[in-house]
């Protein structure tokens, strides 16, 4: 992972040169991380707190709020505490690490998203072998193998952006260290391996959803047979928030990294990455728990157990 330029910090995109606006954006960001933390970490307590929730879909969907958590954590601090303290410095170190932890959190998303597809196929597509299929082993197999294999895929993504030379300044025009703007600061145009690496890439996460987008042409070929209509309307409320889940994960990061970079920046680049980058972490509890009456009903009986104890406490101590 070494460079060849004597590069030892780059400078973020700011939101504002007003102090105002760098106030206001630290605020706004800190609502919206405080959100997400909330929202991802009372998912994470209900599903495990709650013996009746721990299915597959619910273990899946608890590892997507702890990706969930780790996205937020990386990107919105690091933006806040520039803004407060009026700077736009992060170290090469530090650029370092949001580039991997960044890679690995949004390719970890998509993988789970990937694995919680097939969950749904065979639920609803062949009900009889769910059990046997999608047992506690087989699940804790797929999630650490969907874990296992990001770390080693984002290390090597990582270490191929940072192996290049920049020579075009260290100005990288985004709130973070976002891959297709550190490529803009290449001395040259990428080498045969890199090409080939992003190739692969583009190819893995085309397999993957053209795979979710089969699982579920046969999920709704398999629904619109059901002939009950509670039944049928059970299937598409478990399938659909995941649906909401996958459309906006993809279509915010397709044209965040597709699009062609502006030579200069534009707050149209903030706003995508933000709607990329920020949003699906902290609305994927929402959406999840929104038609969820199993989700509402343990945060409900939850709620209720913790005012109990708390109310049975202060009758103890008088």
């Amino acid at each position: 992972m070494s460079s060849q330029t004597n590069i030892t910090e780059f400078l973020l995109l700011g939101f504002s040169d007003i102090r105002e606006l760098q106030i206001l954006h630290f605020v706004v960001f800190l609502v919206i991380y405080l959100a997400g933390m909330m929202g991802n970490l009372l998912f994470i307590m209900v599903v495990a707190l709650d013996h009746h929730l721990h299915t597959p879909m619910y273990f899946f969907l608890m590892n997507l709020s702890i990706l969930d958590l780790g996205t937020i954590s990386v990107i919105i601090p690091k933006s806040m505490a520039n803004s407060l303290m009026n700077t736009r410095l992060i170290s090469y170190s530090g650029c370092v690490a949001q580039v991997f932890l960044v890679f690995f959190f949004a390719s970890a998303d998509f993988a789970i998203l990937t694995i919680m597809a097939y969950d749904r196929y065979v639920a609803i597509c062949q009900p009889l072998h769910y059990e046997r299929v999608m047992n506690r082993r087989a699940c804790v197999q797929m999630a650490a193998s969907a874990w296992i294999s990001v770390i080693l895929y984002s290390a090597v993504h990582t270490g191929n952006t940072f192996a290049i030379s920049f020579c075009g300044g260290n100005v990288v025009d985004q709130f973070f260290c976002q891959i297709p703007q550190l490529l803009k600061l290449a001395c040259s145009d990428l080498d045969l391996s890199e090409v080939g690496f992003l190739i692969f890439s583009v190819c893995l996460a085309s397999s993957c959803f053209v795979f979710i987008i089969v699982s579920y042409v046969q999920i709704f070929t398999t629904v619109l047979r059901i002939p009950s209509e509670q039944s049928r309307h059970k299937a598409f409320s478990t399938c659909l928030p995941h649906l909401i889940v996958i459309s906006l994960f993809v279509s915010t990061g397709i044209f965040a990294y597709l699009k062609p970079t502006s030579s200069s920046p534009s707050g149209l680049d903030l706003m995508v990455a933000v709607l990329y980058s920020v949003l699906p972490p902290v609305m994927n509890p929402i959406i999840y728990s929104m038609r969820n009456k199993e989700i509402k009903a343990s945060l409900r009986k939850l709620t209720g157990w913790s005012l109990f104890s708390k109310n049975k406490m202060s009758i103890f101590l008088l």
